[in-house]
């Protein structure tokens, strides 16, 4: 499964760039303001190109540059306002 969204593709004014950090590769992607956690997560494991039953955590790096981990649809929620609020030019994931 590859990523849903791929840099190079049209139409992503209205998405979230995602800067995915994953042993030293970086992956740009687009993804919807509106995503849910289980999509987010389904599109990191096409991005990383995880396993079916690996296990991986993911985390968002705020404006302080502090790691906090997405976990939740809540925490997903609180990344994509504060991306939207600080009007950032990508929400950076890093996995583990």
């Amino acid at each position: 499964m590859m990523p849903t969204q791929l840099v190079g593709q049209d139409n992503h004014a209205n998405d979230v760039r995602v800067k995915t950090v994953y042993h030293g590769h970086v992956m740009i992607t687009y993804i919807n303001h509106r995503i849910t956690l289980e999509e987010f997560r389904q599109e990191m494991v096409a991005t990383c190109r995880f396993g079916p039953d690996e296990v991986f955590t993911m985390k968002w790096v705020d404006e302080e540059g502090d790691p906090c981990t997405i976990s939740t649809q809540l925490e997903l929620d609180e990344a994509l306002r504060l991306y939207e609020l600080n009007r950032d030019s990508e929400l950076t994931v890093h996995g583990k």
